[in-house]
């Protein structure tokens, strides 16, 4: 009987099984999509970052709403991305956070682009814009609007990325230690206010310093300042504003729909694998709605216990104020697009958007509010 050689057909074979097993890993790492990366060792890729503040940390609203972000960052990515964040003054100042992911110190941001008005003027618009567009409107020019683009495009040169993270809703005009009555009453106010409401009372005859939030209420009791704006009732019952202020006022004119911001160093989120990339987005915009949605739930609910528990005097600012400041902050948006192309650029934008908008919400939401007042006056 002719004897058989059994090892070219077990060669074939151990081949063949190679090739197939060859073949299931690379199927494997692909069904996982091209967004997986791995390590030399073959596991997954983790990364570390770190998000500072320019709030104190743990502040209720504003403090916490970076907290969730980097939560939900970590539940969304399974531990493969990890943010931790710091509060105002733990790892840089609270001003010193768009240095900070500028440089690459940390990956992450959070704060107000109207902080940052001393190194990009058009980073106002951001904010918010005296009496421009609420919070509703704001997410609409921002995300369906171009808004979103001018802003990346501004912030491009300093190796950052912005994102819309949070929003206050319309705040509060302010803590007084005074009356306000007339526009007499402005002049030499030294009150904490930012952005372009600060430039507003300037010109009005007051005098406006930026203050981190952290630090506003022993300037206010020391008699360092004799006014500050904050926010509203959730944030300002918190703060204690109440302990050592006689009025509140309002409409906030300054501030009618502030959005806060994430900032992203570019290069560290260029380091990300895409999806990763996505989480951070899409974790900022829930981060952006999650804020309105809680000011909405817990501002009235603070108000009252500011007015019924701690006797707090709710004032309106008076009519003739009011107009006052809204005529200034025309003459301010115009004088300062004419000696900067940036912001000239941004604010013909914010403004069409404006025109855009606000029409419809005339017969909207305006029209809605004083149709649910009419029982009211019955």
């Amino acid at each position: 009987m002719k004897k058989i050689n059994w090892y070219p057909p077990i060669i074939l074979g151990l081949l063949a099984l190679l090739v197939i097993t060859f073949g299931a890993l690379v199927a494997s790492r692909a069904s996982l999509g091209p967004t997986q990366h791995f390590s030399e060792d073959g596991s997954r890729e983790t990364f570390e970052w770190k998000l500072v503040t320019t709030w104190p940390k743990n502040f209720p609203g504003l403090g916490s709403a970076p907290e969730r972000f980097a939560k939900k960052v970590e539940a969304m990515s399974a531990g493969r991305l990890k943010i931790k964040v710091y509060g105002a003054g733990e790892l840089v100042p609270a001003m010193g956070v768009f240095g900070a992911v500028s440089d690459g110190a940390a990956q992450m941001g959070h704060g107000a682009a109207y902080y940052w008005k001393g190194k990009i003027p058009a980073a106002q618009f951001f904010t918010a814009v005296p009496f421009g567009l609420n919070a509703q409107e704001m997410n609409g020019w921002l995300h369906h609007g171009g808004g979103l683009e001018l802003w990346e495009e501004i912030y491009a040169p300093f190796d950052l990325i912005p994102m819309a993270g949070g929003s206050t809703g319309v705040q509060m005009a302010g803590w007084f230690n005074k009356q306000i009555n007339s526009v007499e009453d402005l002049k030499g106010l030294k009150m904490r206010i930012p952005g372009i409401g600060g430039e507003v009372l300037n010109r009005a005859g007051g005098t406006a310093v930026t203050i981190p939030g952290g630090e506003l209420y022993t300037a206010l009791q020391t008699g360092v300042i004799d006014a500050t704006e904050w926010v509203g009732p959730f944030n300002d019952l918190a703060f204690g504003f109440h302990q050592i202020a006689d009025y509140y006022y309002y409409p906030g004119w300054h501030e009618p729909g502030s959005i806060l911001e994430f900032i992203v160093n570019k290069t560290a989120f260029e380091k990300l694998p895409p999806d990763l990339q996505e989480i951070v987005r899409t974790a900022a915009r829930d981060a952006n709605q999650d804020m309105l949605d809680e000011y909405t739930a817990r501002n009235n609910r603070a108000l009252k216990e500011l007015v019924e528990k701690h006797g707090v005097r709710l004032k309106r600012l008076p009519a003739e104020v009011i107009a006052h400041l809204q005529k200034i902050n025309d003459q301010i948006m115009e004088e300062t697009a004419a000696r900067d192309p940036q912001f000239a650029r941004v604010y013909k934008a914010f403004k069409e958007f404006e025109r855009e908008v606000i029409p419809y919400h005339q017969i909207s939401e305006e029209a809605y509010y004083q149709a649910r007042a009419l029982k009211d006056s019955e």
